[in-house]
């Protein structure tokens, strides 16, 4: 007879409970939330967000962007008189010619930033640059054309003038254009050459003229600002300036940039914040609008040596 079949109880146990824990899942049904949990899930999921944006540090919130320009507070800053400050920068230009710095006036306005901006030429008392070379654009031979050499041109003419452009041969400061030659100038091509480095005559800047003797005339030695940031620079005498003829060129510089900004509409308002001095190789000098101090002590002259009261 045979034997009877033997089992080890731990064996049975384990199948057991595999057994009927699978039968178990099963016969269970699946289970659904209903469309109310539902909802009341995704309500919960969307406060969780709105208090996680709160709880976000500052420096990743949208922070309100200025509309104008920032300037500084005039109280705090330490300012000069005109006689100082030429002193302190003819002490950083010390070894360079007096012709070859110069001076710079820096004008702060208090504007918006999408505001239009003041830009013309002026014409200083005392010139800055008397080596201006100025193109003119005019019909050769003509009355226009004699007028600008005599005025001292140094290129003339209209497809000799084009050809150069186009060959990279800029050899000019200035470039004006007579109204003759206005058509010619606008079917050439050259306006995506000259129109980067702002030569590109235009009325607009008042470089297409009729009269081209006096638009010469009054180029040579004038002196082109535009404002960019809010500020418009232009530069205002050379090293060996005196300061009187420093005061002279700083207040038609300012009295220019009033007037352009009087022509503006009534509905913006821009005006001039502080008047800042430097020189090619120098600081910055926040002027507090007098001549001299009362410690300003006497400077000389680098050209006459002379000293200056």
């Amino acid at each position: 007879m045979a034997a009877p079949a033997r089992y080890c109880p731990s064996c049975l146990s384990a199948v057991g409970r595999t057994s009927t824990t699978s039968l178990l899942h099963r016969s269970a049904p699946a289970v659904t939330s209903s469309p109310f949990q539902q909802l009341r899930f995704a309500q919960s999921s969307q406060n969780a967000l709105k208090y996680k944006r709160k709880d976000q540090p500052a420096s990743q919130k949208k922070r309100k962007t200025r509309s104008t320009f920032a300037q500084p507070d005039l109280r705090d800053a330490i300012q000069f008189s005109l006689v100082d400050a030429m002193r302190y920068l003819r002490a950083a230009e010390v070894g360079r010619s007096p012709a070859a710095s110069k001076y710079e006036v820096h004008l702060r306005l208090r504007t918006l930033k999408n505001g239009p901006v003041v830009r013309n030429r002026l014409r200083l008392p005392h010139p800055v640059k008397t080596d201006l070379r100025i193109c003119v654009i005019a019909p050769p031979d003509s009355q226009a054309a004699r007028a600008a050499q005599a005025e001292g041109a140094s290129l003339v003419g209209e497809e000799n003038v084009f050809d150069a452009v186009k060959e990279g041969r800029i050899d000019f400061d200035r470039c004006i254009c007579h109204q003759d030659s206005l058509t010619k100038l606008q079917k050439s091509g050259v306006a995506r050459i000259l129109g980067p480095r702002g030569l590109m005559p235009s009325a607009k800047t008042g470089t297409v003229v009729k009269d081209v003797r006096a638009s010469v005339r009054e180029m040579v030695g004038a002196s082109e600002y535009r404002e960019r940031m809010g500020v418009v620079r232009m530069s205002v005498g050379q090293l060996g300036f005196t300061p009187e003829e420093m005061q002279r060129n700083i207040r038609a510089f300012v009295e220019g940039v009033k007037r352009d900004i009087a022509g503006l509409s009534d509905r913006i308002s821009k005006e001039i914040h502080e008047v800042v001095l430097s020189s090619t190789n120098g600081p910055g000098m926040s002027l507090n609008g007098e001549m001299r101090s009362a410690g300003s002590v006497p400077t000389r002259d680098p050209l006459n040596r002379k000293l200056l009261p």
